[in-house]
């Protein structure tokens, strides 16, 4: 187990990093693959590097892929050309095809394209994007809030994957809500998994944490049921890529697993996401595509085997 170092809290309408930055006439990320070892950020011009940066998992998280999306489709109508835009479209859509969010800011942002003058183009998409990054940082504060009065004074809870602010445009879904909970005593500890085989639970949530100034204990996945046996654990709260219309809800491999032990010690489980998670054209989880990534990922850390 790893535990953060002690720091002072920071504000929930704060956010500690500034992890996706517009410039207009290009989006810069942070390059979440090289976390929490280095912090570098890679410049994307056009939609197709957005679509592979977020192929390539440079950033991730549902609602950031959204915001990401909109972002690039923006970048797209710089040279103030419809078809520039609907070329684009596809090229986004095929980069993450589990997060419905990807799909939902696209939509939004080619209705956007095909309504008014070709010659204002650029500036009513960027103002679209900017407005739909905004938008999910709006919706993170409230979710936070009223999570956060779900739990229990001093509650010890339990996190998987990464849904903090490096899966949305500000403080995060279920990180931000366990921000929240901190803040207002409702939240003492907490217990991030490692979150296998990307560790995005070691790797991202417990940086977010610690940048946070929030007391939490690294796990590794198969400790989780141990922990609820042996120790008070008052919930689970983990984030979303989409929730079908019957309410089954796809998360990172291993949030299942999680969920079953949490029902097993009659432990609250929340998931914490926004509206646009939501699609309601898939009848159930079992109609959800599901993402098949390399093998790479478990046979290697950091590039090395």
């Amino acid at each position: 187990m790893t535990k953060t170092t002690k720091k002072k809290a920071v504000p929930l309408r704060e956010d500690p990093i500034r992890h996706i930055v517009w410039k207009g006439d290009r989006l810069d990320v942070i390059d979440q693959r090289l976390l929490p070892r280095q912090v570098r950020y890679v410049s994307c011009r056009t939609a197709k590097e957005v679509a592979r940066a977020t192929s390539d998992m440079v950033l991730r998280g549902a609602p950031l892929i959204g915001c990401a999306a909109a972002y690039g489709m923006a970048l797209a109508a710089r040279r103030g050309r419809l078809k520039d835009v609907v070329a684009a479209e596809p090229v986004l859509r095929r980069a993450r095809p589990t997060a419905v969010n990807l799909m939902h800011a696209l939509d939004l942002m080619l209705a956007v394209a095909k309504t008014g003058p070709e010659a204002a183009l650029p500036e009513r998409m960027d103002a679209a994007a900017v407005k739909y990054f905004q938008d999910d940082l709006a919706s993170n504060l409230r979710m936070a809030e009223l999570g956060a009065a779900l739990l229990d004074p001093g509650s010890r809870v339990i996190t998987y994957c990464n849904a903090g602010a490096l899966a949305t445009a500000g403080i995060g879904t279920a990180v931000g809500m366990i921000r929240a909970g901190y803040l207002a005593g409702k939240v003492s500890h907490v217990y991030p998994c490692e979150t296998r085989p990307y560790l995005q639970g070691s790797r991202l949530t417990l940086w977010e944490l610690m940048q946070a100034g929030i007391p939490a204990t690294l796990i590794t996945d198969n400790m989780a049921a141990h922990l609820m046996k042996t120790r008070t654990i008052d919930a689970v709260i983990v984030g979303s890529d989409r929730i079908a219309a019957n309410a089954d809800v796809c998360n990172k491999i291993g949030t299942y697993g999680l969920a079953i032990l949490a029902k097993h010690h009659g432990i609250p489980f929340y998931v914490v996401a926004p509206s646009t998670t939501v699609d309601f054209s898939t009848p159930s989880g079992d109609r959800i595509p599901i993402e098949e990534r390399s093998i790479l990922e478990v046979v290697e850390v950091f590039g090395a085997q």
